[in-house]
């Protein structure tokens, strides 16, 4: 379908800074290919109740701004902001699965509607070797996360100042209406404060290619334009752990993200009863505290087992490692023996944590040099504790980032406690 038209719409744009812009959105056209469903068929003449329509894939759509009385790029960025805003909300009105439907012949066609098959858990963990858009210092990226663009569903992360390698470990919840078709869509801008943010890269991970239950861990490359990407620079990467429950399959499979997914039969019935504050002993607390209490309590019993490969540092050609592990909401800290002189050390040391929020936590592992006058970083590995909670133990390597070369050589393992006790 091609359609050309000249109307006349005006909106009220409010900024930041408290000024309302009168803007004209005129000479709208649209070329798309649509989807259209006679459903459901039936003995009556024209043989079908009704016709739903949608734009299958987007094609082309263009318009043009204007602010009444005055010229809309005097403003830096606000322009590109508008534009965006009303593109997104145009196509997400009426690209599948969003469908319209015409009544053709008197009846119910509710079963038609667009309607939730399922949940989409996001834990943006963090991004490395972001692009730098400022001029003096470094960006301050944050990241906006969507299935469908509707300021409802948008998620929007903190903003981490000064920082091309940020931290978040932030959890986000979406609802999905078709996971053949559907993809959810992240951004990372540059806050600017006042002025309009600047857009980093942005990336997309298709729903189908994530299995229903089973956490997804991938590192995103950013792109500039995610429909037409012929700018090849490299923007960075964007980490995320996904999990796509559908409806139905609650009782199937453990979820990790949901706090009561681990909790026993007695413990979900004595909190559930959170009316009675006194239900579960003296704890004298709300009954999502007393959740959130009990399910992230565990011991993350974590072994440095060796490194390999690691680069040079010193000036006779070796290195003096040795390791710091941190836990992040705590920072409680811990450390191995140095080993002198050594590219491929073998520590073997285990060092157990006492985690109060396990889903929310991280673990951070440090590589330093040793040497007489001081310490210097040779990399890191940076994980959330998704991982050991679903597995329960594992072993793995873990390149260094940050650094040259070389890998680290880790034993995880978490041990629950699932005991409601006043702590």
């Amino acid at each position: 379908m091609q359609w050309d038209g000249n109307p006349n719409i005006t909106l009220d744009i409010k900024t930041r800074v408290g000024v309302t812009l009168p803007v004209q959105v005129k000479n709208i056209g649209f070329t798309g290919v649509f989807r259209l469903i006679f459903k459901p068929l039936v003995d009556e003449f024209p043989c079908f109740g009704a016709v739903s329509y949608s734009l299958r894939e987007k094609k082309k759509l263009d318009f043009t701004l204007k602010i009444v009385g005055g010229d809309i790029s005097t403003i830096p960025g606000i322009s590109d902001a508008i534009e965006e805003t009303i593109r997104d909300a145009v196509e997400d009105s009426i690209t599948w699965p969003v469908r319209k439907i015409v009544t053709i012949l008197p009846g119910d066609y509710s079963n038609l509607e667009l309607k939730p098959v399922g949940t989409l858990e996001v834990k943006l963990v963090r991004a490395k070797d972001l692009t730098n858009k400022d001029i003096i210092g470094k960006s301050d990226p944050y990241v906006v996360l969507f299935i469908r663009p509707l300021r409802d569903r948008m998620k929007t992360s903190k903003i981490i100042n000064n920082q091309l390698n940020p931290v978040w470990n932030e959890h986000f919840e979406f609802i999905v209406e078709d996971d053949s078709t559907q993809h959810l869509t992240v951004r990372v801008f540059d806050d600017e404060g006042i002025q309009a943010s600047e857009l980093i890269g942005c990336a997309q991970v298709p729903l189908k290619d994530l299995q229903p239950g089973k956490v997804k861990d991938v590192w995103l490359p950013l792109v500039k334009d995610l429909e037409v990407q012929r700018d090849t620079k490299y923007r960075g990467q964007v980490h995320l752990e996904l999990l796509y429950c559908p409806f139905g399959m609650e009782n199937i499979f453990k979820n990790p993200f949901d706090p009561e997914s681990s909790l026993t039969y007695l413990e979900k019935k004595a909190l559930k009863s959170g009316a009675d504050e006194t239900a579960v002993g003296d704890l004298g607390k709300t009954a999502a505290q007393k959740k959130s209490g009990v399910i992230v309590r565990g011991v993350l019993s974590v072994t440095v087992i060796a490194a390999e490969d690691l680069p040079v540092v010193d000036l006779m050609g070796k290195a003096d490692p040795f390791v710091v592990l941190i836990m992040k909401k705590s920072e409680t800290k811990a450390k191995t023996r140095v080993l002198n002189n050594n590219l491929n050390p073998v520590w073997n040391q285990t060092f157990d944590f006492l985690v109060e929020d396990a889903l929310h936590d991280m673990l951070i592992v440090e590589v330093w040099d040793h040497d007489t006058f001081g310490k210097e970083k040779i990399g890191r590995v940076i994980m959330t504790l998704t991982r050991v909670i679903l597995e329960g133990e594992f072993q793995d390597s873990f390149p260094l980032d940050g650094a040259k070369s070389g890998k680290l050589n880790l034993h995880l393992k978490w041990t629950p406690d699932n005991i409601l006790r006043d702590s």
